[in-house]
């Protein structure tokens, strides 16, 4: 009875239903390159549904609730953080990989991982942590040269998850996480979704929290792109992955119409001039940028105030290590932590 697949869905019926209804182009979780630690297969789930639980149990995605998308503590409910941002990702993602037939736990897997490594306060944190990295990196070579958030993301599920354990993912997923922004290509159809769909979904939402703080309307988006993709969220996104669908189905790789790619480009350009650089939301951002600048540099001075599961092994490693402890703080540990470093106690709020 146990074994019977009209009562239990064993992972051997996934493997064998993924193999018989899926698109010849896509990964099949049978056909993994593997872990980089092997272990024994699960009774019931795929590798790729066993990545995407493993992912939505760390603490890093958990901590993704409490980090800024965009708006510096927005005063509202509905603003998006990193973890709703990465929930639309994931719905936007499998959405499309259904359509084309593909391995939606897989996707799945990569859009729930590809964001892991953000820093607090959005990218102000980030730009933060590059400029403290130029100069350690120049004081001492040992440490990192550079933050990208993609790199954080994948080194959290390799090696700090888990009491640096990590999360042993398979190794489409870690390349999925690693390639979602930048240059180089997703390996699999499926990351190469998430990587497109990472911006239909912040190119769509920011809009939409834009014009929800007061610093756009509808009626400010450039006439052009809102002519081609539609003048509400859902008519854009419905625009861009029905481009998505239709262009990727006869394509080798996952790409949109080129007039559907350019205005949302052309929307991508227009908020970097009137929203992520604008007055309104970079108003609170020199605070921001001093919080993690100053937390990097105190622990880079005093190593032994980092909590015994954070200090080095040895001095080399400092850098790294102030970089993984300072990076994966929330938006409010980041902040009581300033608070309780640099304000003496008798004035702190």
């Amino acid at each position: 009875m146990a074994d019977d697949p009209d009562v239990i869905m064993t992972r051997e019926a996934y493997e064998a239903a993924e193999a018989g209804r899926l698109s010849p182009r896509a990964a099949l979780s049978s056909a993994t390159r593997g872990r980089e630690n092997p272990s024994h297969a699960d009774p019931y789930r795929t590798e790729y549904q066993r990545d995407r639980d493993r992912i939505l149990h760390s603490k890093a995605f958990r901590r993704l609730s409490h980090k800024t998308q965009v708006f510096l503590a927005p005063e509202g409910d509905h603003y998006r953080t990193r973890l709703t941002h990465t929930l639309e990702v994931s719905q936007i993602a499998r959405s499309v990989a259904r359509a084309l037939n593909l391995n939606e736990d897989l996707t799945e897997a990569i859009a729930l991982g590809h964001d892991l490594g953000h820093t607090p306060f959005g990218h102000i944190g980030e730009s933060a942590l590059n400029d403290a990295l130029k100069i350690a990196h120049r004081r001492d070579p040992h440490a990192p040269a550079a933050y990208h958030h993609n790199l954080q993301s994948l080194r959290i599920v390799e090696c700090l998850e888990y009491e640096g354990k990590g999360l042993n993912l398979t190794w489409e997923v870690r390349d999925g996480i690693r390639c979602h922004t930048g240059r180089k290509r997703a390996s699999t159809l499926e990351g190469q979704i998430v990587a497109i769909a990472d911006r239909v979904a912040y190119v769509n939402h920011d809009i939409d929290d834009a014009i929800r703080a007061g610093v756009l309307t509808e009626d400010d988006l450039p006439a052009g792109a809102c002519g081609v993709l539609g003048h509400t969220i859902n008519q854009r996104i419905t625009t861009m992955v029905t481009s998505l669908v239709q262009t990727s189905a006869v394509s080798p790789v996952i790409t949109m119409a080129d007039d559907i790619y350019k205005a949302m480009m052309d929307l991508r350009s227009f908020l970097f001039d009137h929203v992520y650089l604008s007055p309104n939301a970079k108003a609170e951002e020199p605070k921001a940028y001093n919080v993690v600048r100053t937390l990097f540099d105190h622990y880079m001075a005093h190593p032994a105030d980092l909590p015994p599961d954070e200090r080095p092994a040895s001095e080399a490693e400092l850098a790294q290590a102030v970089t993984d402890y300072v990076s994966g703080m929330t938006d409010r540990f980041a902040i009581r932590t300033y608070e309780h470093l640099m304000i003496p106690s008798r004035w702190r709020v």
